[in-house]
């Protein structure tokens, strides 16, 4: 059933009763608290956009799940991530941003007005939107990852492989984004284990090679995560072969970290039928920009990085994604 009401029509007793009226309007509306989106409700809000954050359903993003962040300009002696967020969304709110919780279930970008249900009950307009939804890392779906996220179990080994420097780290994966975590945390760590689900990596074959050739990698073939130990942090894994009729042959090996390399996915879904996107659903934009194939629509952050993926960068487009926003703007008045 349609949730959108045309423009200007009122609501009488003849209407739907799931129809939603327009609650409000703003100049500006950003979707999504990450690093990309607090950075642009900044410069947005200085911008005298008065810009409205809906933080979506992880306020703060994936930065959230860090205990430490030691690579963000600014911070000499590290943060953790939560505080590092709350740092951000006071900042926006200093300036004027309104941030709040709640999260886009429906759009409608075909029209010079852009319409935005919140939590499916919540019609707003805005002449400019901001989509800074991020991208969800893949995990294997096990308690035991949930209860050790932060305390040892990582999706970015480039944010979180120095606090492992000397130790025994795992990595999961075969493809390309696997084989260069391995070798990037190889460089770090004293030994990594590859665990990779096939026979064979995925990576490719420049890829392959250097993982292949680096001494402290180990890969551990046809293996698969069957559970994740430790107390307070991770302390071992253990794994499981299968050997066809024969069963699985289990095997505990000790790490102290424990990283997932599996792929994201972007958090784009709700827009897919306004936004070109390139066939894993990040979205695609102007080389250079923020702009998307809709005028008046911006996206940043990792919903439209997928070889990046860090805090710093994401800031940096969530400011680009701002700064379009207000010449764009500018252009309507």
């Amino acid at each position: 059933m349609d949730l959108f009401k045309p423009m200007g029509q009122s609501k009488d007793s003849s209407s739907d009763n799931n129809e939603l009226e327009i609650k409000e309007h703003h100049k500006c509306l950003i979707l999504g608290s990450g690093p990309a989106g607090y950075t642009a409700a900044i410069y947005a809000a200085r911008a005298n956009l008065n810009p409205v954050m809906y933080t979506g359903m992880q306020l703060g993003g994936q930065l959230t799940t860090t205990t430490e962040v030691d690579n963000f300009p600014g911070y000499p002696d590290g943060i953790d991530g939560p505080s590092m967020m709350e740092d951000l969304k006071k900042q926006a709110e200093r300036f004027g941003t309104q941030v709040r919780f709640g999260m886009a279930t429906k759009v409608d970008f075909s029209d010079k007005v852009k319409r935005v249900v919140i939590d499916e009950n919540t019609l707003i307009t805005a002449d400019s939107v901001i989509l800074a939804t991020g991208a969800t890392a893949k995990y294997l779906g096990l308690e035991s990852e949930e209860k050790f996220k932060g305390f040892g179990v990582s999706a970015c080994a480039t944010c979180d492989g120095f606090f492992y420097k000397n130790k025994v780290v795992a990595v999961v994966g075969g493809g390309d984004t696997a084989a260069e975590e391995a070798s990037y945390l190889a460089g770090i760590c004293k030994k990594v284990y590859l665990i990779v689900r096939r026979d064979e990596l995925r990576a490719s074959k420049a890829m392959q090679k250097r993982v292949l050739n680096t001494e402290n990698i180990e890969v551990l073939w046809k293996h698969q995560t069957k559970e994740l130990k430790g107390e307070q942090v991770v302390t071992s894994v253990e794994l499981y072969k299968n050997k066809g009729e024969a069963g699985e042959e289990l095997t505990e090996i000790e790490i102290d970290g424990f990283f997932l390399a599996i792929g994201h996915t972007p958090n784009s879904e709700v827009f897919g039928d306004f936004l070109d996107t390139d066939e894993t659903g990040y979205v695609n934009t102007v080389p250079g920009t923020s702009k998307t194939n809709v005028p008046g629509i911006f996206a940043c952050g990792d919903l439209q990085d997928k070889t990046y993926r860090q805090a710093v960068t994401a800031a940096g487009t969530g400011c680009m994604a701002a700064l379009d926003a207000e010449r764009y703007l500018g252009e309507l008045d």
